[in-house]
C-alpha cells in the first residue's frame, strides 16, 4: 500500500494519542461504507479530526488550515456520533501539535461569518506557533489585511491529554 503524507503526519498525532495512558482503542470514522482520512474515534467514544501543514507561511509564520463545507459536516457528524469531538492541527516544520474543540472552531467560524455578515464557501484557521509561547489560533477580518480576529491561545501540553480529560471542553 502507498504511504500518502497524511498517512506520515496524522500517524504523528494518533501515536500520541496511542501512548496515552487512558487510550484502549482507536477506529477510522466509518459513515457507511465511506472511511475517513481524517476523523478517527477514540475509545469508542471521542472524535478526533485530523489536519495538517508542512509548513508555516514565510512572510507571516503562520500555519494555514482551510475548512471547507464538506469538512465542517464531517466535523458535525464525528460529534453527533461520539461525546466529544475535537480538531487536531498538525504543524509538522515546527512539530507541534494545536488542539480545540469543535465549539471552538465553530466560535471562531461564527465570529467571522458575523465579521463578514454572511458565510463562505470555506475558512482559513491560521495557526502561529511562537518560540518559548503557546500557540496562537485565529482567523483573518474579512476584507482587511493583517488584521486577526480573536486569538484563542492554545497551551502546547493540551494534547494529548485533554483528548481523555472528563471535563467536557467540546
Amino acid at each position: 500500500m502507498k504511504i500518502h503524507d497524511d498517512h506520515l503526519y496524522h500517524g504523528a498525532a494518533l501515536t500520541q494519542i496511542a501512548e496515552h495512558s487512558q487510550f484502549t482503542a482507536i477506529n477510522a470514522f466509518r459513515d457507511g461504507k465511506r472511511v475517513s482520512r481524517s476523523s478517527f474515534l477514540i475509545n469508542q467514544d471521542i472524535a478526533v479530526y485530523l489536519k495538517y501543514a508542512t509548513k508555516p507561511t514565510p512572510r507571516y509564520k503562520e500555519y494555514v488550515f482551510t475548512f471547507q463545507d464538506s469538512h465542517l459536516k464531517e466535523i458535525q457528524e464525528i460529534e453527533n456520533r461520539s461525546k466529544k469531538a475535537f480538531i487536531a492541527l498538525v504543524c509538522v516544520k515546527d512539530r507541534e501539535i494545536c488542539l480545540i474543540s469543535r465549539s471552538e472552531l465553530m466560535a471562531l467560524i461564527n465570529e467571522r461569518v458575523r465579521a463578514k455578515e454572511s458565510k463562505e464557501d470555506s475558512y482559513t484557521l491560521l495557526v502561529v506557533v511562537p518560540k518559548g509561547k503557546s500557540l496562537r489560533v485565529y482567523m483573518n477580518a474579512p476584507g482587511v489585511k493583517k488584521t486577526m480576529l480573536t486569538e484563542k491561545i492554545v497551551a502546547r501540553k493540551l494534547f494529548p491529554d485533554l483528548i481523555f480529560s472528563v471535563s467536557d471542553n467540546a
